[in-house]
């Protein structure tokens, strides 16, 4: 009888029969319970009101931390062209089929010469579904049957959630030789690591930290005249040079200095979809591609979409939060101001920010942010208002006592509604 109602059956199309059903049985139940009356009308109005706002739990976020790739927020947000590209890939599509001829085509050819062609000097690209599958399938279908990997024991490194390079290559079978010590290793430990047993030399950018003082490293220059393939994983999925990240390495100069492979995230640096980028020499590259796990690691058509629309695409969130101009961030915070200055005694600041996602470690980058004042609600609770918020969810971060919405994160595109939660923030708290 429930299920008649318009809105109750509209939802069911939108949101699938057990969704809907379950809002029905706890409006029931607070019915019995005598929480709303019990009559019809008043438990479809109750279950209506308990209706998720999509049939997928993940909820949209306004990213204010100030942290461009927020690992905990999805990494890099999609441009307009990759999510426009993913929409129309979500239904039957040509991604292995040739519509000229009829016939099976290539997988994801888009992606793939667009990647090739945003890194000429690459003879092949891959792609799998992220960084660590590019390491792992190198590893398997190169360092086969116990071959030795040569790395520096200062670049076995660890990322978020206790994930652990050494762990990640031992698990295929390949052993580690480590060379060098924690804060110095030169070309010369390389050089005396390397036997008839070694595979390749794995050079790895320890992106989430700094080693500074009195240290030493190879670099890929110095390692590719050694006779043995250097494999670079750069981590970020910086594909050139960055004149604001000049320490950040990147896959056209890395593959210039000599590295037969280079792997590298997609949802980084480069603004894409997760994936795991590979580029090198075309032979090593077509190994890899061969190897039975490599259909294991594969990426799915939504991604190839989203991958090619990135690298042909306009540039990216991702892209433009890195050249964003602080005068026009200055600018965005004033406005953002004067829209909260009836309400709320809110503070424009000068702050900094990070490029965040295991990239540009150490870096920061000027930007403009709106302080809460913390004598209204604590800084807490400020926190737990946007971040409870529904137009959308806002996460800011906390300094000094004071909740800072930082714009360098925040899509121009996104300021009104990013006032518009701060304002029901208010609103709740007058309440």
């Amino acid at each position: 009888m429930l299920l008649a109602d318009p809105r109750l059956a509209a939802a069911e199309r939108r949101l699938g029969r057990p969704l809907v059903k379950a809002a029905i049985v706890r409006a029931q139940q607070e019915a019995r319970d005598g929480v709303i009356l019990a009559d019809l009308d008043a438990v479809a109005d109750a279950a209506v009101a308990q209706l998720p706002s999509a049939a997928a739990s993940l909820t949209r976020v306004i990213n204010a931390t100030g942290v461009i790739v927020h690992t905990n927020l999805g990494r890099a947000p999609l441009s307009a062209a990759a999510i426009d590209a993913m929409t129309r890939a979500a239904g039957t599509c040509d991604v292995e089929f040739d519509l000229p001829s009829g016939s099976r085509g290539q997988r994801g050819r888009g992606a793939l010469e667009a990647l090739k062609a945003a890194v000429p000097g690459a003879e092949a690209v891959g792609v799998v579904n992220n960084n660590a599958a590019a390491l792992v399938l190198t590893a398997t279908a190169v360092a086969a049957s116990g071959a030795e990997i040569v790395i520096s024991r200062g670049e076995l490194i660890e990322i978020g959630d206790r994930f652990r390079l050494p762990d990640l290559l031992e698990s295929t079978g390949a052993r580690l030789r480590e060379v060098g010590t924690t804060n110095r290793t030169t070309v010369a430990d390389y050089k005396g690591a390397i036997t008839d047993g070694t595979a390749f030399i794995l050079k790895v950018h320890p992106s989430n930290y700094r080693v500074e003082g009195f240290t030493a490293s190879a670099s890929v220059r110095d390692l590719s005249g050694l006779g043995v393939p250097v494999v670079h994983d750069i981590g970020s999925g910086l594909l050139a040079p960055h004149p604001l990240l000049p320490d950040e390495p990147d896959a056209a100069t890395s593959l210039a200095d000599g590295a037969s492979l280079v792997t590298a995230s997609g949802d980084k640096l480069l603004g894409g979809p997760q994936a795991g980028l590979i580029l090198g020499a075309e032979a090593l590259v077509r190994r890899l591609l061969r190897h039975p796990l490599a259909r294991a690691l594969r990426v799915d058509k939504l991604t190839l979409a989203a991958l090619e629309a990135t690298l042909a695409g306009p540039p990216p969130p991702v892209a433009r939060a890195l050249a964003a101009d602080h005068a026009a961030q200055l600018s965005r915070a004033q406005r953002f101001q004067a829209a909260l200055t009836p309400h709320c005694p809110a503070s424009v600041i000068t702050s900094e920010a990070a490029v965040g996602g295991g990239g540009a470690p150490g870096v920061t980058l000027p930007s403009a942010a709106i302080a809460l004042p913390p004598d209204l609600a604590g800084p807490l609770r400020w926190s737990e208002r946007v971040r409870r918020g529904e137009v959308p969810a806002v996460v800011g971060r906390i300094e000094r006592d004071r909740l800072l919405l930082d714009l360098r994160s925040v899509d121009p595109g996104d300021d009104d509604l990013l006032i518009a939660a701060v304002l029901a923030a208010i609103s709740e708290g007058i309440a």
